[in-house]
């Protein structure tokens, strides 16, 4: 394994160090991975807990995978349901709602898809966007277009951490932010 350069960061009262890596050229992020981090991800989820307690919502909504354990611990936390968007359709998914997205760590086109059986919970409900590092926003996107299909409606957008340097990123409700290095 190569030496890394890596970026410090400290997240909900625990440090880590985050991997650089380029995603374009000249362009490198730090790259936080929470599966496994179970240490980092209850902190994460104690603290968006304290920081969504005044927002009213009915569910979390996320799309797999990295950000299924923030999902799951908060959802742990709040009693409030989680749904997760998957990326592949599969065949018991039925119906399912589809939005299309462009990821910034993979460089393609994505589907999230939403199982049939899942859009009951997002009708007419209050729904938390939630995902592990929000970046270009396009993940976001395509969350919002789900849940608006199914019929839900956004509270708010809730991050461990948003990246970049981008205005919107003030309305996320996070824990920390990352910088864009540039070479």
């Amino acid at each position: 394994m190569e030496d890394r350069e890596i970026y410090s960061i400290d997240i909900a009262g625990i440090r880590r160090d985050l991997r650089l890596f380029e995603v374009k050229p000249g362009m490198r992020i730090a790259i936080l991975n929470i599966l496994g981090d179970v240490e980092l991800v209850s902190a994460c989820a104690s603290a968006l807990a304290e920081k969504l307690a005044d927002i009213p919502y009915d569910v979390i909504l996320t799309a797999e995978a990295k950000s299924i354990p923030i999902a799951h611990e908060l959802s742990k936390v709040t009693q409030k349901p989680y749904v997760v968007l998957r990326k592949e359709y599969k065949p018991y998914m039925g119906e399912a709602l589809k939005a299309e997205t462009l990821s910034i760590t993979t460089g393609k086109t994505q589907n999230l898809f939403l199982d049939e059986k899942d859009i009951a919970l997002l009708k007419d409900k209050q729904v938390i966007l939630l995902d592990d590092v929000i970046s270009t926003g396009s993940t976001l996107q395509g969350m919002h277009l789900v849940a608006e299909k199914a019929g839900g409606k956004v509270s708010a957008e809730a991050a461990i951490l948003t990246e970049g340097d981008r205005a919107e990123w003030r309305q996320v409700i996070a824990l920390g932010h990352l910088p864009i290095f540039y070479n």
